[in-house]
């Protein structure tokens, strides 16, 4: 699955792109009902929220695994699965499954720096539940064994926070270079309904008198795109099996109505920031 991106989780993407990667191009005759589980944990740099230009280190792990032909992946505060099983041979990879996320955005002033964005006062944690679907092809570009994967996933606020939807379209590469190492690059973006963005962006008369930023009305529409590169390299094993060290960055741009927000115009800068490194290991 290609990863659908949230706050905190590029360490949670790093994996789950090389979920991607062959069992053939490792271990000789593919598999696709080999059990497999990958687990990791890492440090993660990111914005305090999405549009700020305060930076905080935080924790990041995740899970990504295999199971008689299903796939999920645990990526920090959101859970996929795959519900169509992998198939024998170098076919399409058809993708399709729920995906649940709990939305920690402005759910706690203490981790934000800004005296003007904490004065508009706390969000609660909002939980989105959706779904979403992919095609992946393997054998590609650069060998038998490189992977192209698209998605496109959609979740939904049922907790009333925001009560409203984000799209998620993206596409990945992952090419393995030797038994040891793997590299991918990706895009992805989120187009948010606009209780999203009157919830997490709009400043009312009430919080502008707090706060001093300017009234806003925040519609909806594109939120951000975001640009990736990933790469992991085994020091134990290989790709599949032992300890490997995992990290990668992505550079990312707010726009339209959420770039013109006081929270990111004013407080905070359209240009954002993602590093994670890390280890994971495979069973």
């Amino acid at each position: 699955m290609l990863p659908i991106r949230t706050r905190a989780l590029l360490l949670g993407s790093t994996l789950t792109a090389f979920s991607a990667i062959p069992v053939r191009a490792q271990d000789g005759p593919a598999d696709p009902y080999r059990n497999t589980v990958t687990v990791g944990v890492g440090v993660a740099a990111l914005p305090d929220y999405e549009g700020s230009n305060d930076y905080r280190i935080t924790p990041a792990p995740a899970a990504i695994g295999t199971i008689k032909g299903y796939g999920f992946v645990l990526a920090g505060n959101q859970l996929s699965v795959d519900l169509v099983k992998n198939t024998p041979g170098p076919v399409w990879d058809v993708q399709a499954g729920p995906i649940a996320q709990l939305n920690f955005t402005r759910s706690s002033t203490g981790s934000i720096d800004d005296l003007r964005v904490r004065a508009l006062g706390k969000r609660g944690m909002a939980v989105e539940l959706g779904g979403y679907v992919g095609l992946g092809k393997t054998g590609v570009l650069t060998s038998a064994y490189d992977t192209l994967s698209v998605t496109l996933g959609y979740r939904h606020d049922v907790s009333g926070v925001h009560d409203s939807g984000i799209w998620s379209p993206g596409i990945t590469y992952v090419t393995p270079l030797s038994r040891k190492a793997a590299i991918g690059v990706f895009a992805s973006a989120d187009i948010v309904e606009r209780g999203y963005a009157r919830t997490y962006y709009s400043v009312s008369a009430a919080q502008s008198a707090a706060s001093g930023l300017p009234v806003y009305a925040a519609h909806g529409g594109l939120k951000n795109w975001t640009l990736g590169a990933i790469a992991s390299y085994s020091l134990t094993g290989d790709l599949l099996h032992g300890i490997k060290i995992v990290g990668g960055g992505t550079y990312g741009r707010i726009e339209g109505d959420i770039a013109r927000s006081p929270l990111v115009a004013i407080a905070g800068a359209r240009d954002q920031w993602l590093g994670t490194l890390g280890l994971a290991y495979t069973f």
